[in-house]
């Protein structure tokens, strides 16, 4: 059995503040390497806040967005963050970012596209087709973001039948009444669809008439709530999870129009620790 100590950084961004949103992701970041984590996720969008809106426009602000990025990954180390940030290629793209070993390892491109009630993002963003499935220290993880996590057979899924043993959702999901049973039971269908734990990190805070509540979370494949953090504050979510290695020659074929890109950061498995973190929250 392989395992891997997660974290998920769930913190109040602000839209545009670039400079001080990535301070806040360094010092979480800082946070979470203290805690021991091998892998912290931080919210979508983090880099820029959510929702951007007419921000997307701005060329410039996109490149300050992706040069964020490219800054955290030279400080990243040996312990990997996904974080979610505003990309442009051919079109500004809702995007997430896997850094590690002072590089980018991975990018994923939202592939479904809100644009109902508060969502409008088919008029700013080009969809994603493909999903990264990297190897950390013996365990597959994949990426996805928010909207693709309400799609049955979507990424989500696709990640999980490629043999990912854990993926990982970034959320900007507005509050709702009652929303948040709505949202677990919502995490443990996926986990069951893809056959793998399912880590679920939203941020909290208000932007304009949205407010966002927090809720981050850990299932595992059979439903089961290994963590949860607190609504409407910043919380750490740190957890150990035991988890079976994937067959990397395992269904390489695209499914659905989405094609599987599989990376690897490290193949070598790491020892249990004497005394596990369970559903630790800082």
């Amino acid at each position: 059995m392989a395992w891997l100590r997660i974290a998920l950084a769930q913190i109040d961004l602000t839209v545009g503040d670039i400079a001080g949103n990535t301070g806040l992701i360094r010092e979480w970041t800082e946070r979470a390497r203290d805690a021991g984590a091998h892998l912290v996720a931080f919210p979508e969008m983090a880099v820029t806040g959510y929702p951007i809106e007419d921000l997307v426009y701005r060329r410039s602000f996109a490149e300050a967005s992706r040069r964020a990025v490219e800054k955290l990954a030279a400080e990243s180390g040996e312990m990997a963050i996904i974080v979610g940030y505003l990309d442009h290629d051919e079109g500004a793209r809702n995007a997430a970012a896997l850094l590690h070993g002072g590089g980018v390892k991975a990018r994923y491109y939202k592939h479904f596209l809100p644009n109902y009630g508060v969502f409008d993002e088919q008029r700013y963003f080009r969809p994603g087709v493909t999903v990264p499935v990297v190897r950390i220290h013996g365990v597959d993880v994949a990426m996805t973001i928010c909207e693709d996590l309400w799609q049955n057979g979507g990424p989500v899924a696709a990640a999980g039948h490629s043999g990912a043993d854990l993926v990982v959702v970034i959320n900007g999901s507005p509050y709702e009444q009652a929303k948040s049973d709505f949202r677990r039971d919502l995490v443990a269908r996926r986990a069951a669809e893809a056959g793998s734990t399912v880590a679920y990190v939203n941020m909290w805070g208000g932007q304009d008439e949205l407010v966002f509540d927090g809720d981050s979370m850990v299932i595992d494949k059979d439903g089961r709530l290994l963590a949860r953090a607190p609504m409407f504050e910043d919380a750490l979510v740190v957890h150990d999870l035991d988890l079976a290695s994937a067959d990397r020659t395992d269904r390489n074929e695209p499914t659905d129009g989405m094609s599987i890109v599989r990376i690897t950061v490290s193949d070598d498995e790491l020892p249990l620790p004497a005394a596990p973190v369970d559903a630790g929250v800082c």
